[in-house]
């Protein structure tokens, strides 16, 4: 019963997210909770200690220092925006990609790939949004797509051997991290061409849907020339008079103009060009001790924001206002990451998910038990979507890969399979640095999720055919 409760409660959660019957936070909370009810009130799970309430209030703590970063890395990294630190690079890209959409697109991928090498998400996104995004907004395209070809970038680069799920599965079969992922490295690089491939495929459409609306390249560039060079991350004048940095983008929320509180207008009071390489310095040095993980990167968070706003606005007033200015952006996230732990809490509380695992071992024929690797492979991508990478690693896989063991399949096998669904696993609600990115862009959740899950899913998949092409996942 426990396995049909929770599989209607993940059903009921997205059809309500997809169908923007309910917005994101309120479905995290709505939803889990009133199946808790349920199944509580039915007597198939006990509250009190270990229950349901106990495992939202632990999930609650689990989540803080995610919130915090989040709540801080807006403030940061929206005041590096105000104060015009990425209007130089904002300049140099416009001048590379030659206006065209599917350079633009196609580069997102590129930058999103490469940043993402140092295994962490969040990191990946901030950069990727505070350099690329008021650039769609100023060619018109839609930051559904900047954040879709980012996600999926990182969703295939989140294998790697220094991120948490390749560790976490090499540490709980007890297996060598280098022998899980090197064999996987062609498939890896296959998901990479594939990211690449859907990128310049959603480019050709934003080109075209561009073109149909009359906003054609060459309308675009001469807005650019008419005005001066620093008017290329906003501002001048647009067909329709209106500045082009004002314009709604499609699929935001809004346009440039409330874009992390700023309205990218060249001439903004918040410019400090004068500070432009102390600025630099101070972000150059937050990405380094990220990188180095010597500190509680919620704490590095903490104290960047506070040396960025005292220096950049000396006058408490100012200050106040610049925090201030993000918080349609901060309560947006921070909400979602405090709900998506109300949904962990009651998955792990009400025993839906040891029941769901358990009850999957169970569904698979002895028939068709060679077939476990490609099996978890599979259900790696639903899995990982739907829950915590800790509660699949360290609760789903030993359970899967003792059963995979009666028909002669190692446990680096397992382990490899249980890597594929990656790529899915990070356009999930539950992953703070997904809500992050969207929050960062202005993205309705629900926009992103109906054109990133099924690429997501696609890069997989492929992922899993080079493996299996390859054996280094055994099939049958």
């Amino acid at each position: 019963m426990l396995i049909v409760l929770g599989s209607a409660m993940i059903a009921v959660f997205m059809y309500l997210i997809l169908s923007k019957r309910l917005a994101p936070t309120l479905a995290l909370v709505l939803v889990p909770l009133t199946f808790a009810l349920v199944v509580t009130g039915t007597g198939l799970s006990e509250p009190g200690e270990d229950g349901v309430v106990d495992s939202i209030s632990s999930a609650f703590k689990d989540f803080a220092p995610t919130a915090v970063l989040l709540f801080f890395a807006i403030i940061f990294f929206g005041t590096m925006i105000d104060v015009g630190l990425f209007d130089p690079l904002i300049r140099f890209v416009l001048r590379t990609v030659k206006n065209d959409p599917v350079r633009l697109v196609v580069l997102t991928a590129v930058l999103a790939g490469v940043v993402s090498l140092d295994g962490d998400g969040s990191t990946t996104f901030i950069i990727t949004v505070s350099a690329l995004l008021p650039i769609y907004l100023r060619l018109g395209l839609s930051p559904v797509v900047l954040t879709v070809v980012a996600n999926l970038a990182n969703g295939v680069l989140n294998i790697l051997p220094w991120g948490g799920p390749t560790i976490r599965a090499a540490t709980v079969l007890n297996v060598s991290p280098s022998e899980l992922f090197n064999p996987m490295v062609p498939g890896m690089v296959a998901g990479i061409a594939t990211v690449l491939l859907l990128a310049w495929q959603l480019g050709r459409s934003e080109r075209k849907r561009l073109l149909a609306s009359g906003r054609t390249l060459s309308v675009v560039a001469d807005e650019m020339v008419a005005v001066r060079e620093p008017a290329l991350v906003g501002g001048g004048t647009g067909t329709d008079g209106t500045h082009g940095a004002d314009r709604p983008a499609s699929g935001s929320a809004g346009g440039a103009s409330d874009y992390l509180g700023g309205t990218l207008d060249p001439n903004r009071p918040t410019l400090r060009p004068k500070l432009i390489w102390f600025n630099l310095g101070l972000t150059v040095a937050l990405l380094v001790l990220l990188g180095m993980d010597v500190l509680p990167l919620s704490l590095v968070f903490v104290a960047a924001a506070a040396i960025a706003l005292v220096v950049n606005f000396p006058k408490p007033e100012d200050q106040l206002r610049a925090v201030t200015s993000h918080a349609k952006s901060i309560v947006g996230v921070v909400s979602m990451v405090f709900a998506a732990a109300v949904l962990v809490g009651v998955l792990s509380g009400t025993g839906m998910v040891t029941a769901m695992a358990n009850g999957i071992v169970s569904a698979v024929p002895p028939s068709v038990g060679s077939w476990f690797a490609v099996i978890t492979g599979v259900l790696s991508m639903p899995l990982t979507f739907f829950i915590t990478n800790d509660a699949f690693y360290f609760g789903i896989l030993p359970i899967l890969t003792e059963a995979a063991g009666h028909y002669g399949i190692a446990p680096v096998e397992m382990a490899r399979a249980s890597i594929i669904g990656q790529p899915v696993h990070m356009t999930s609600p539950l992953v703070p640095a997904l809500l992050l990115l969207v929050s960062l862009a202005k993205v309705n959740l629900a926009d992103h999720h109906r054109k990133v899950i099924w690429r997501a899913a696609v890069c997989s998949l492929v992922m899993l055919g080079v493996a299996l092409l390859l054996g280094v996942v055994p099939l049958g």
